[in-house]
């Protein structure tokens, strides 16, 4: 059921809606992130995320087509076409978008199988890259991905661009790197930290049983405690005049070793 209409660009819920695109300090404050596309928004449907505001554009997309996004709890609003490219984040429209109530992602929340394959994300700076390694982890089907100390908020829409909407595909946690190392080593889980320090060529270990990798920034790396406490520091080599390569095309290499290595079962 659509409750209201909204042509104005100045309308105060536009003005709000604005705030959580470019701030993470609004986003905290509401309690509520945005959604934007029918893909990511069927994605964040099946993974239980719920929806609070629909705003859809009957000029873009009709209303059949976003009648299945609208729970008991969700408001349908909508909007002139002029106020729905004033919101669009992407360049290419669909007509939708939507207010999400964000998850707690807390490292007790996961649910792992006996023989898991985990990605850590140390510090990951920038959203695209976070987006590239959600969207290799869903590819890989790996079982958790856990970003520790991170410097960027979860629900930054280039996080969920970036992704596809691998947010929703994924369980994620996020923690201190304290809290990770200390959850991993509770779970006899092994941690392969990918570092230049006293490392071995990856395709040396067995990732057979479980397993995390663990990546860190591009400018510096992972930080000490993470290469103290792994079970092995691992590298990729490389043929080129450079040293280092995209943490998220690291990240991809590691995972498909591991899958290859259990022989994608």
């Amino acid at each position: 059921m659509i409750t209201k209409k909204i042509e104005s660009t100045q309308n105060p819920l536009i003005k709000t809606i604005l705030q959580l695109q470019d701030k993470a300090r609004a986003r905290k404050k509401e309690g509520l992130f945005i959604i934007e596309g029918l893909r990511e928004l069927e994605l964040a449907q099946a993974g239980a995320y719920q929806l609070n505001t629909l705003l859809f554009c009957p000029d873009i997309l009709p209303f059949e087509q976003v009648q299945p996004f609208i729970g008991a709890q969700t408001t349908c609003i909508e909007i002139s076409k002029d106020v729905y490219q004033k919101l669009a984040y992407r360049d290419s429209t669909e007509g939708v978008l939507a207010l999400a109530q964000p998850k707690t992602h807390a490292l007790d929340q996961l649910q792992l199988p006996e023989n898991p394959i985990i990605l850590v994300a140390e510090a990951t700076e920038k959203p695209g890259n976070i987006g590239a390694m959600l969207r290799t982890a869903d590819a890989a089907n790996i079982d958790a991905v856990i970003i520790a100390n991170p410097r960027t908020d979860l629900y930054n829409p280039n996080i969920i661009r970036s992704s596809v909407g691998c947010l929703f595909t994924n369980q994620i946690a996020v923690a201190t790197t304290e809290e990770a190392i200390a959850f991993l080593k509770a779970r006899g889980i092994h941690t392969y930290a990918a570092t230049l320090q006293n490392s071995c060529s990856y395709h040396t270990q067995d990732y057979t049983t479980p397993t995390a990798f663990v990546v860190g920034t591009e400018a510096t790396g992972l930080t000490e405690p993470w290469r103290a406490s792994s079970t092995q520091n691992i590298i990729i080599p490389m043929s080129g005049t450079i040293d280092s390569m995209n943490v998220s095309v690291a990240a991809s290499i590691l995972l498909f070793e591991a899958k290859r290595q259990r022989d994608f079962k």
